[in-house]
């Protein structure tokens, strides 16, 4: 009977299972994949979970900071310092944050306002009281003021001189604004006079001249001598207004005819901004022909002294008539006495006086000239060339205008800015080839520099390049070790006959390395049934062979 045996062609070391059989490098490989692997996810998820920081409070005083700090530790929100006194806390936290912080009346800040009156203490002085007082309107106003956007923080300063019960020693109040504005910010000229009347009007007989404002870098914004040196700022604006409405005129009126951008125009303005006032006052005379005079008062006072006795007859038809009563013309002579009268008055002397006031009359002028009167406007005008394109895709060609052109150019010129002779305004009407080389045409920002589209690519790209690093772990080192662990060479056994079994048997021990030794005690511990087998084919075949 044919014996067969079982014959291990590989003999390998056994191990615990699936991972006991690996070798080292692919379990190493597993292994780093796995760790690459979780890694990267947990990059990722901290990366997308780590909170967006805003800025919660700025300008902090150390004082102020602590206590910030020390509340925010309590309620558990989670905060960054900066420098300049800024606290920061996650995007979702800063309106609850500064709501619990605002019951806890934090910031306090070195500011104080009309709170500082609910303190006030019995028995303080009157000087005591009135500091309390300057303290608590200089930081109401200060408050009021950095409400403004560009304003970061303010202090205000008021001198108010002690009230005096004689006017000639009364002191008016001044007040001193300083601002400290955001990086970047400014304030224009109308905020600023803002600033100045809010100060003005909260201080009882402040007037705005004795208001002085200074930013953080020393640059007097406005002050009581601004408009005494020169032109103000509203006086600058109008003329600058001015000047530009009358470009904008010559402009509009132009480019339809010549096209957009081959009008050039420079309005310079000389505006009068002294103000005057006439009074006059004129007399005329009221006694001309065609003028009825007013009588204002009148008055006549008669006097008579009698004279000596006269010759005693009987008294005639005359002497029993009674006498015409007196009159007093305004003019001309009196009226004559009657023939019993004179002969009365024969010897007497009679006094008569009249006196008639009339109204004066009068005239009263008061003219005030208004401010801003414009005295003279001067124009330049530079027009480009007429541009002809050229046919047949020639280049084009620029041609001068005609002196028709020129004239009609400059008589709507003229009627646009308002020409006058007699004001002495001066125009400048020059035809002249523009130099386009030069000329910059703004170009819109491409698609991949917008804020917007960049602030995109960035998250866009953060998640790829988790992905690649992900993809590059998984199939970079963990699926070739997992492929590894699947392919794993097993032992393979072969069925030995007594004819191949010679050729298939290992050589004798003594003939075979210290290594293959080792391997086939190995291989007797952990597979004895093959062993066996294998000694049982080799005693079949010797005795066989007897």
């Amino acid at each position: 009977m044919e014996t067969t045996a079982v014959i291990p062609s590989t003999l390998q070391p056994a191990g615990g299972g699936v991972f006991g059989r690996m070798t080292a490098r692919t379990r190493g490989m597993l292994l780093l994949g796995a760790a690459g692997l979780a890694a990267v996810v947990s990059a990722a998820w901290l990366w997308s979970a780590s909170p967006n920081y805003r800025v919660l409070f700025t300008n902090l005083s150390d004082r102020d900071g602590g206590a910030v700090i020390a509340q925010l530790s309590q309620l558990n929100i989670p905060y960054r310092n900066a420098d300049g006194g800024t606290v920061l806390v996650p995007q979702d936290k800063v309106h609850e944050a500064r709501l619990k912080l605002a019951s806890q009346g934090l910031p306090k800040g070195s500011v104080v306002g009309f709170e500082i009156m609910e303190t006030q203490k019995f028995g303080v002085t009157q000087f005591q009281e009135q500091v309390n007082y300057q303290r608590a309107l200089e930081g109401e106003l200060a408050r009021s003021i950095q409400v403004l956007a560009p304003v970061a923080g303010s202090r205000v300063h008021l001198a108010l001189p002690k009230q005096s019960g004689f006017l000639r020693d009364k002191q008016p109040p001044t007040a001193s604004v300083l601002l400290q504005l955001h990086p970047g910010k400014t304030l224009d000229r109308q905020q600023v006079a803002g600033i100045v009347h809010l100060v003005s009007s909260s201080v009882p007989e402040l007037n705005p001249k004795n208001v002085s404002v200074v930013d953080q870098h020393g640059n007097l914004l406005a002050s009581e001598r601004s408009g005494a040196a020169g032109l103000d700022a509203a006086q600058l604006d109008y003329v600058a207004r001015i000047e530009g409405d009358t470009i904008k005129r010559i402009e509009d009126i132009l480019e339809p005819i010549m096209g957009r951008g081959n009008v050039r125009a420079q309005v310079t303005a000389d505006v009068d901004f002294s103000q005057i006032e006439n009074m006059a006052e004129s007399y005329a005379p009221n006694q001309g022909a065609d003028t009825k005079a007013a009588i204002r008062s009148q008055s006549t006072s008669d006097a008579a002294q009698p004279g000596p006795a006269g010759a005693q007859g009987v008294p005639g038809a005359l002497s029993n008539q009674p006498p015409v009563p007196p009159t007093a013309p305004i003019n001309g002579a009196a009226a004559p006495l009657n023939a019993a009268q004179a002969a009365a008055t024969a010897g007497s002397s009679t006094r008569r006086e009249a006196v008639t006031n009339f109204e004066v009359d009068k005239t009263v002028r008061h003219t005030k000239v208004a401010s801003g009167q414009v005295k003279r406007l001067t124009a330049a005008v530079v027009i480009n060339h007429r541009i002809k394109a050229g046919a047949n895709g020639a280049a084009a060609t620029a041609t001068a205008l005609g002196e028709d052109e020129l004239k009609n150019i400059n008589a709507l010129v003229r009627e646009a800015m308002g020409f006058s002779q007699q004001r002495g305004d001066s125009l400048n009407i020059v035809n002249s080839e523009f130099n386009m080389v030069d000329t910059f045409v703004a170009e819109p920002l491409p698609i991949w520099k917008q804020p917007d589209v960049v602030a995109l690519a960035k998250e866009i790209g953060k998640a790829v390049l988790f992905l690649v690093l992900t993809m590059i772990v998984v199939f970079g080192v963990v699926r070739p070790a997992l492929k590894a662990m699947a392919t794993a060479p097993k032992p393979v056994y072969a069925v030995a006959s007594p004819e191949t079994a010679p050729a298939a048997l290992p050589p004798p021990v003594e003939n075979r390395p210290p290594t293959a030794v080792e391997q086939v005690r190995t291989l007797a511990k952990s597979d004895p049934a093959t062993v066996a087998n294998v000694v049982k084919a080799w005693v079949g075949e010797d005795k066989g062979a007897s």
